[in-house]
C-alpha cells in the first residue's frame, strides 16, 4: 500500500509494459503457431453465434410476433456482460482459461441443441426462449475475459497489439458472414436442421484448446492467484481508479457502447428506407454489409500499416472519428456518403476497440488482469444495452435520425472529456 496516496502498491508501482517494438512485425499473431489456430477458431465461433441469432430471431418472430420479445433479444445478449463480466474476469484470473472458454463453447452448443429440440418437437414457448437467450448471453460474457488472457499468453508483449487487432478482425469476419451463412442454412436446411448444423462451427475452437499448452497464466506462473468471490472481484473497481489511462480506456469503450452501440444496426431498416434509393431490401443489405465490412477493413489496414500506436491519443482520436461519422451518417441524405461514413466509422471503431483492449491488458496488474479485462468488457459490452434507450426510445420521441445524431454528439463530447482527463495528469503515458 502506498503510504502517500493510500492506493494499492501493485497499481502505483507496477511499471507499464512496452507495447510496440521499434520495428513491429506485420501480422505477427498470424505467424505465431499457437495463436493462429485460435484466431481462426474464434472467428468460426463468432460466426456460429451470429448464425444462431439469424435462425432463432426469425423463428421467434414467425411464431410469436412479439415486439417485446424482439427487444428482449438485444437486452438479454448484453446484460450478462454488464452484470457478470468482472466476476467472470476473476474466474479467468483464478482458473485455466482454456477450460473457461471451453465451458462457454459447450454452453453455446447446448443452447443451440436446446433450440433444435424445441423446434423439432414444436414445444417452444416464450419462457423457453427467454431462458435460452439469457444463457447464450452468459456464454458470451464468460468467453470474453479468458479469451483476452489467452491472447496475452500466446504472444510476447510486443506482439500483443497484433493479437488483439487480428482477434477483433476475425470476430468481425464472423459477425459479417454469420448472417450470410445463417440465412443460407435457414433456406437450405430449415430452422431445425440449420440450428443443429450450427453446433459444428463451435467445435474447432473447443478442440484446439485441448491441444495448446497455454493456460492464460503460463507467462505469469510466479504471480499469486487472486481470491475468488463477489466482493474480491469488485475490488478492482476501487483499485484502478488511480490509473488515469486505464480509467480513460474503460470510459471510452463505455461511451461508444452506450451512445451508439448495437442500436445502429437495429435502426438500419429505417435509414435504408429514408435514403430513398430503389430497392429498399438491397439498400438495407448493402448498408449492413458496409457496417460490418468497416471493422474487417479497419483490422486489416491497422495490421498492415502498423502506423497507429496503442496510446491514449490514438484511442481518443479514433473514438472521436467514430462519433463524427455516426453523426454525419445520421443526417446525410446521400446514399454514397452514408456508405462511406459506415466504412470509415467501422475502421475507427475497430481502432478504438483494439487500442483500448491492448492498453488495458498491458497496464493491468498481472494478478488482476482478468478482473480489469472483465471491467473493460462490462463497459464495452454491457453498456450496449443502454443504446436501446439513447437511440431507440429517444428515437420514438424525436425520430431516429435526431436520436442517433444527438447520441453521436454526446459521444464526441464525452470522448473529449475522457481524453482531457487522461492527459491532464502528466501527458500521454508511454504504454
Amino acid at each position: 500500500m502506498c503510504a502517500a496516496c493510500g492506493v494499492p502498491a501493485h497499481i502505483v508501482e507496477a511499471p507499464p509494459e512496452p507495447v510496440v517494438p521499434a520495428v513491429p512485425r506485420k501480422f505477427a499473431a498470424l505467424r505465431n503457431k499457437d495463436c493462429r489456430p485460435y484466431l481462426f477458431g474464434a472467428g468460426l465461433a463468432m460466426m456460429a453465434d451470429n448464425i444462431e441469432h439469424v435462425i432463432t430471431y426469425w423463428v421467434l418472430w414467425e411464431k410469436f410476433h412479439s415486439p417485446a420479445l424482439s427487444g428482449f433479444q438485444v437486452i438479454s445478449h448484453w446484460l450478462p456482460f454488464l452484470f457478470f463480466s468482472v466476476y467472470f474476469g476473476s474466474l479467468a484470473d483464478r482458473f485455466d482459461c482454456r477450460r473457461l472458454i471451453q465451458a462457454a463453447q459447450v454452453l453455446f452448443m447446448l443452447v443451440s441443441a436446446a433450440w433444435g429440440v424445441l423446434f423439432l418437437t414444436g414445444t417452444l414457448q416464450v419462457w423457453h426462449a427467454c431462458v435460452l437467450l439469457v444463457l447464450h448471453g452468459c456464454a458470451g460474457a464468460l468467453w470474453g475475459p479468458g479469451e483476452q488472457l489467452l491472447l496475452h499468453d500466446f504472444v510476447e508483449p510486443d506482439e500483443l497489439p497484433s493479437a488483439v487487432r487480428l482477434n477483433a478482425t476475425f470476430r468481425s469476419l464472423g459477425v459479417l458472414f454469420g448472417p450470410v451463412v445463417g440465412s443460407a442454412l435457414l433456406l437450405l436446411l430449415g430452422p431445425t436442421a440449420g440450428i443443429f448444423a450450427n453446433i459444428v462451427f463451435y467445435l474447432p475452437l473447443t478442440l484446439f484448446l485441448f491441444r495448446t499448452k497455454f493456460t492464460g497464466h503460463t507467462r505469469n506462473d510466479g504471480v499469486p492467484r487472486a481470491r475468488l468471490g463477489v466482493v474480491d472481484s469488485l475490488r478492482v473497481l476501487r483499485d484502478v481508479r488511480s490509473n488515469r489511462t486505464l480509467v480513460s480506456m474503460i470510459v471510452l469503450a463505455g461511451l461508444g457502447s452506450f451512445f451508439v452501440g448495437a442500436s445502429l444496426q437495429s435502426s438500419m431498416p429505417i435509414f435504408a428506407h429514408d435514403l430513398g434509393t430503389s430497392g429498399a431490401g438491397l439498400t438495407y443489405g448493402v448498408l449492413l454489409f458496409a457496417n460490418g465490412a468497416g471493422g474487417v477493413i479497419g483490422g486489416i489496414l491497422l495490421e498492415a500499416t502498423g502506423r497507429i500506436k496503442p496510446n491514449v491519443k490514438a484511442a481518443v482520436f479514433s473514438t472521436a472519428v467514430y462519433g463524427l461519422t455516426s453523426l454525419f451518417f445520421a443526417f446525410t441524405a446521400s446514399y454514397p456518403v452514408a456508405l462511406l461514413m459506415l466504412l470509415v466509422g467501422g475502421v475507427a471503431n475497430m481502432a478504438s476497440m483494439s487500442i483500448g483492449q491492448t492498453v488495458v491488458q498491458l497496464l493491468a496488474p498481472p494478478a488482476d488482469r482478468g478482473r480489469v479485462v472483465g471491467l473493460y468488457g462490462m463497459s464495452s459490452g454491457g453498456l450496449r444495452a443502454g443504446s436501446g434507450f439513447t437511440v431507440g426510445l429517444l428515437g420514438a420521441a424525436v425520430g431516429v435520425h435526431w436520436s442517433l445524431g444527438l447520441s453521436a454528439l454526446a459521444l464526441c463530447l464525452g470522448t473529449a472529456a475522457a481524453g482531457y482527463y487522461a492527459l491532464r495528469g502528466g501527458g500521454d503515458p508511454a504504454v
